[in-house]
């Protein structure tokens, strides 16, 4: 990278930075989008502390996700992730990057909209597939057709996810490439407020 593009790059992103006044962002879409890997260089860029919702989930259950899923169920899971989501947008200066469920539920999608800028991660079915099939993590792909309950979560999400602020594509380039398109698309959406 030049230096010139590395000024302009910081510029762009100090401008969002005193655009946002310290309101949170928060990257929503599916497992496998990219939320934690684009969210760590998003903050780093904007000089803003990471939070992956997923991790403070997990720390305040103590017990992993596929834990809670198994003992308690989902619907205990999705009540703790609100209640978690909901406790981190009273912070300033974060990116958080939320789990693929998140934004699904009404009520926490309508405080994201309240309280933050919300970024949606969208990928297609194929980058996402095959990013999540190097991980056996994801309690809601441990049937016995991953792909099609992907498709199925898609089909499901995607027009849930569409009520984000911006949207920004997730695809098969260095993340930072992302992170970068997402500074863009939020000052456009700003400029545009």
């Amino acid at each position: 990278m030049s230096r010139t593009e590395g000024g302009s790059r910081q510029g762009r992103a100090r401008a969002l930075a005193n655009r946002l006044a310290g309101k949170p962002l928060v990257l929503v879409g599916m497992m496998g989008a990219g939320k934690t890997t684009v969210g760590r260089r998003l903050a780093n860029r904007l000089g803003r502390r990471f939070v992956d919702s997923d991790e403070e989930i997990e720390r305040a259950a103590q017990m992993s996700i596929p834990e809670i899923f198994e003992q308690r169920g989902e619907a205990e899971f999705r009540a703790g992730e609100m209640r978690v989501i909901a406790r981190l947008l009273n912070e300033r200066d974060i990116v958080l990057a939320t789990g693929g469920g998140a934004f699904v539920n009404a009520e926490t999608r309508a405080l994201v909209k309240k309280e933050a800028v919300s970024i949606w991660l969208k990928a297609d079915l194929d980058i996402l597939f095959e990013r999540v099939s190097r991980r056996s993590n994801r309690p809601l792909l441990k049937t016995t057709d991953p792909r099609a309950t992907l498709e199925k979560l898609i089909a499901d999400r995607y027009p849930l996810y569409a009520d984000a602020d911006v949207t920004v594509e997730s695809r098969d380039v260095p993340q930072d490439n992302v992170a970068g398109d997402i500074v863009g698309a939020l000052l456009n959406h700003l400029q545009h407020r």
